[in-house]
């Protein structure tokens, strides 16, 4: 069915693939421009869906073919898949500390990281951009390694992959563009920073292919890396987002559709 994507350049497949990542970030917040608020059940329920596909990619697309790839049996099977999850979760911390942040529906005053009077418009987008550079970095990792024909990855996984990351990044673009309009920002600029928060994902993908292909006995480190920060993003911001209203309930069946949509399809695709 991927024939021909392994016929390309595995750095071109990876950003081909986050490039349409990337733009079904952009569509989520092209919905700025026919709708002005978006009811906070709708949001929720979206932000769950999000962290549910976060994390069953994270544990079928990454943390699984890590192990499978290891060459080792026993106990050392799962050592460079745990290494590799530390290494990423704390990555992210690192960036959360360091850099100026806040997260969606979250008041200017609760801003994470160092102290900064940036705008509130421009704390949002980089909360997101945070968010979306181990998605981006899995991405290209699963193609790189799938290109190098190494135990584990394969380009239908990678597409599994791509595909249900994109389908997250829609509803997205819309958490970011939506509260942006709320705060009276025009139409257009909302869209820019909607879309805007997602560019790093291209970016990340063609590093992580790069990366791969230069060192391939990294790929078990690198996909569980990725894992490692996106369940790092799951617990540290989208559970919490979600649980801030009165609709827990609909945010948490969101998370079981999400999980389930990227679970069915990592088997079908993969």
């Amino acid at each position: 069915m991927f024939d021909w994507l392994m016929e390309l350049d595995p750095v071109l497949a990876a950003l081909l693939a986050t490039t349409f990542t990337w733009l079904m970030t952009a569509a989520g917040a092209s919905l700025v421009f026919f709708f002005r608020t978006m009811h906070r059940r709708v949001l929720d329920g979206m932000l769950g869906f999000t962290g549910g596909v976060m994390v069953a990619a994270s544990c079928f697309g990454l943390l699984i073919p890590a192990m499978e790839m290891s060459g080792e049996e026993g106990a050392a099977s799962v050592m460079p898949a745990a290494i590799g999850f530390v290494v990423g979760a704390l990555f992210l911390y690192a960036l959360d500390k360091l850099t100026p942040h806040l997260h969606i529906n979250f008041d200017r005053n609760e801003a994470e990281g160092p102290k900064t009077d940036w705008h509130k418009t421009t704390l949002l987008v980089l909360a997101i951009t945070l968010h979306n550079i181990p998605e981006g970095l899995a991405v290209g990792v699963l193609f790189g390694g799938a290109a190098a024909g190494l135990e584990g990855a394969t380009i239908g996984g990678a597409v599994a992959l791509a595909i249900g990351i994109g389908i997250q990044n829609f509803p997205e673009g819309i958490a970011v563009s939506m509260p942006l309009r709320r705060q009276g920002i025009s139409r257009l600029r909302s869209f820019w920073f909607g879309q805007l928060s997602a560019i790093v994902e291209p970016i990340a993908g063609v590093i992580g292919a790069i990366a791969v292909l230069s060192i391939q006995p990294l790929l078990p480190y690198a996909l569980a890396f990725a894992a490692g920060a996106m369940i790092y993003v799951v617990v540290e911001e989208v559970i919490p987002e979600t649980q801030r209203d009165r609709f827990t309930d609909i945010a948490t069946l969101g998370f079981i559709f999400g999980f389930t949509l990227m679970m069915v399809l990592d088997v079908v695709l993969g």
